[in-house]
């Protein structure tokens, strides 16, 4: 038997649209993950609090409010301080090449920016986490 990747999505900050994210759970689900939507407005804490109470091995998060430095670093001191930062870290949004980079160095893996295929974030996660077989 075989475990599904579970992702955790959601919109940290002030942005006020969604769409390309329920369009990014639709896919998600449809590749055979199970996803946690948390919606708009979502704070680093309570990420952080449901990623690790869903289990999740994935957060993806889409930030368009520039804000995307502040909401990353914090929710990365906080997944270091519940011993969970083994949980794969992903945003998109539009995030200069700049910001990608010290994304990176922070720990968040990949930045999908507009127009980044759907499949290519599908594929991305079935790539860099391993499912668990029973």
């Amino acid at each position: 038997m075989t475990l599904k990747i579970r992702v955790l999505l959601a919109k940290p900050g002030l942005d006020g649209h969604d769409r390309g994210m329920n369009i990014i759970a639709r896919s998600l689900r449809d590749a055979g993950m199970e996803v946690v939507y948390l919606g708009l407005h979502q704070t680093p804490k309570a990420i952080v609090r449901a990623a690790i109470d869903e289990d999740v091995q994935v957060i993806a998060l889409s930030i368009l409010s520039g804000a995307h430095v502040t909401l990353f670093e914090k929710i990365i001191q906080l997944l270091k301080k519940e011993k969970a930062a083994d949980i794969l870290l992903l945003g998109g949004g539009i995030i200069s090449k700049k910001d990608q980079a010290l994304l990176s160095t922070m720990g968040v893996k990949r930045i999908f920016g507009p127009g980044t295929p759907v499949r290519e974030s599908v594929k991305y996660i079935q790539n860099h986490v391993g499912r668990c077989s029973l």
